[in-house]
């Protein structure tokens, strides 16, 4: 059903892949937007252990909850900052793309509870986070990404 990689050589393990959507801060999610153009746009997301899948937050409302309501299917796309070998130019990224399901987080506890670990992501200013969960929890949207294939490379630009 899904693809495998063209350049195996460029593969990355399994858990260098799931390292990579733990360490960095964002991705591009990918949707079928309105008329079935893709709509892709970057977003904050939280791997979770435990269940392995990635988690958002957003607003109710708007372009991207209309595409996750018509068509669960989504993408995820993240790479890191590079690096260069000595005396090369080209950056070397590393890159993951996840494909899946998006499933909304429905019980408002896990919601807040998922929210809470995704914020710590970026920030320990507890106080902070418990404040922006008082004030827009009830507007908080948490859905999960609920992988069915990931994909790791490393890719050289040159």
């Amino acid at each position: 059903m899904f693809r495998e990689l063209t350049r195996i050589k460029q593969k990355l393990s399994s858990e260098e892949s799931i390292h990579i959507l733990k360490q960095e801060p964002r991705g591009v999610l990918s949707l079928i937007g309105d008329d079935g153009y893709p709509y892709g746009m970057p977003m904050d997301h939280w791997y979770n252990d435990a269940d392995g899948c990635l988690y958002f937050h957003s607003g109710k409302k708007g372009h991207k909850i209309d595409a996750m309501n018509r068509c669960s299917k989504a993408s995820y796309c993240v790479y890191d900052q590079g690096f260069r070998r000595e005396g090369e130019w080209s950056l070397n990224i590393k890159s993951v793309i996840l494909f899946g399901h998006i499933e909304i987080v429905e019980d408002y506890d896990t919601a807040m509870a998922i929210t809470r670990q995704l914020s710590l992501k970026y920030t320990d200013d507890i106080a902070y986070i418990d404040r922006e969960i008082q004030q827009s929890g009830k507007n908080t949207l948490v859905f999960r990404l609920v992988p069915e294939h990931i994909t790791g490379k490393l890719v050289n630009e040159s």
